[in-house]
């Protein structure tokens, strides 16, 4: 855990806002990811990333319990929507977000590189392949 008055790259440390209003950083180290389902401090708060968009995403994304925040900090993507068995496209470039409707299928098409800022309420968050 970082102190609350350090700089820090949010690529690498993200945040988690809990409904009593705290926030606290998160260490993304190797075994982040694969633990992120046991991670009591992320079951009822929303966590924030910044996560680097090199390619097209490889899977589809749904999280069940909530909406989902999409700011686009640099470069250019699609966010391809699974809307009833029908894809629906929404262009963003830089400065641009997206609110992703709770319960709905989401991928990205990477136009350019990109930096995507995530705010997510993650819990019970799925994954298919495409």
């Amino acid at each position: 855990m970082l102190a609350r008055m350090t700089a820090f790259d949010p690529s690498t440390t993200y945040v988690c806002l809990s409904p009593s209003g705290a926030a606290s950083a998160i260490e993304v180290t190797p075994e982040f990811w694969r633990t992120i389902g046991e991670r009591e401090e992320l079951h009822e708060g929303r966590l924030v990333a910044v996560f680097p968009c090199k390619a097209d995403w490889k899977h589809w994304e749904m999280h069940p319990s909530g909406e989902e925040v999409l700011l686009l900090l640099s470069g250019k993507l699609t966010m391809v929507f699974d809307e009833a068995g029908a894809e629906r496209h929404v262009e963003l470039e830089q400065g641009r977000a997206c609110i992703v409707p709770r319960g709905v299928w989401h991928r990205v098409i990477v136009q350019e590189p990109a930096k995507l800022l995530g705010i997510t309420y993650g819990r019970g968050t799925e994954h298919r392949p495409r």
